[in-house]
């Protein structure tokens, strides 16, 4: 698979085997790993969450097992999840005590499932008391009470991204349902995208300087050509019921997925204008990066025609975006202008322009 060839014949080799494996787990090459001393200790990986055991450990060999699994990863990630087929309790509540103190138990160990349970439920119990349904959230009088919807969600967000670590969880257990949560989601995406699009500057919102945290909301997998699968299977639907629910599902992840919000609506465009002259299933793909083209052609001479700049050069700018990674510079943006702006001009006339330029590259380039 990775067309690498070592042995344990020799020292160097070995240790070259060693770094190999750390660095593909390090970059999520591998899923998997069974060990039976090796990695236990002396190895780090953050996005490493998971530790199987079927092995006595003791002391600090078990300490340092377990921690394997505690570098945290942004909001993600806030604990390890440790799984034992051995009955190591004791052996942990020694080894605890030992390292640390007598009541590290209390602290290091996390709470039972049922008691996030009971948490996310008094969590949504906050939420329901400022926004009781959806519509509540469009009527917020002022944006101190859409603070406190963004607050109150954004906890409920934690605290069920806590649970989603958990193998029992289940939405069943709480006390909203799957499509509920989605639902305030998207809610509270919407207020996210009302501060981000909030171009005045006569009056500065509160809400620009809360954290929405959006790194508990991403979602590693979801990009463009994901959803092409989906719109695959869209077109191959078996009847109308079918259709509709995947249809739904299809413009639900687009709206939770921060990402991609900005493709929503050419995208719902395609499946309506679109899908149904498709020849086939197989034909989608290709079809779509056809419409994709287009529309990338049309807005970019929308934003040109708009703003007075120069095609060619607007093109430039867009590809050094995409190779660096990096914002356009001021003088950047000037070189795209058919007629360069006055240096008063500038003040107002650079921070639209950036504006509309890394809109246009989030939504034909980002998630492709």
């Amino acid at each position: 698979m990775f067309e690498t060839s070592y042995t344990t014949k020799d020292s160097e080799s070995f240790y070259n085997y060693y770094n190999d494996i750390s660095k593909k787990v390090r970059e999520r090459k591998i899923d998997i790993l069974l060990v039976v001393n090796m990695f236990l200790t002396g190895f780090d990986s953050k996005p490493l969450n998971t530790l199987y055991v079927d092995k006595n450990l003791k002391h600090h060999g078990l300490i340092q097992a377990y921690s394997r699994t505690n570098r945290i990863l942004n909001e993600q990630k806030s604990q390890g999840n440790i799984i034992s087929f051995r009955n190591l309790k004791k052996a942990t509540d020694t080894a605890l005590t030992l390292f640390s103190n007598k009541d590290a138990k209390e602290t290091v160990i996390m709470p039972p499932y049922k008691d996030f349970v009971r948490l996310f439920n008094q969590a949504y119990g906050q939420l329901l008391a400022i926004a009781p349904d959806l519509d509540s959230i469009d009527e917020l009088k002022d944006e101190d009470a859409e603070l406190e919807f963004v607050k109150a969600f954004r906890e409920l967000m934690r605290l069920k991204n806590v649970l989603s670590t958990f193998a029992d969880f289940t939405f069943d257990d709480v006390s909203i349902s799957e499509q509920g949560f989605e639902d305030y989601k998207s809610k509270y995406l919407d207020l996210y995208d009302k501060v981000k699009t909030n171009n005045s500057k006569e009056k500065v919102s509160i809400l620009e300087e809360v954290d929405f945290e959006l790194e508990l909301i991403q979602r590693d997998e979801v990009n463009v050509r994901y959803i092409l699968q989906l719109l695959t299977q869209l077109k191959g639907a078996d009847n109308d019921k079918d259709y509709e629910y995947q249809y739904k599902s299809i413009m639900q992840l687009l709206g939770g997925t921060p990402e991609l919000r900005s493709k929503k609506e050419l995208i719902d465009i395609f499946i309506k204008e679109n899908l149904n002259n498709v020849g086939s299933s197989e034909e989608v793909m290709d079809e779509f990066d056809t419409f994709w083209e287009n529309q990338k052609m049309k807005a970019a001479a929308e934003i040109c025609q708009q703003e007075e700049l120069v095609s060619d050069h607007f093109k430039s700018l867009v590809d050094k975006m995409i190779y660096t990674n990096e914002e356009p510079l001021r003088e950047d943006i000037v070189a795209t202008m058919a007629n360069a702006p006055s240096v008063l001009q500038r003040k107002k006339v650079i921070p639209r322009l950036t504006d509309r330029v890394k809109t246009f590259v989030s939504k034909f380039y980002g998630g492709m």
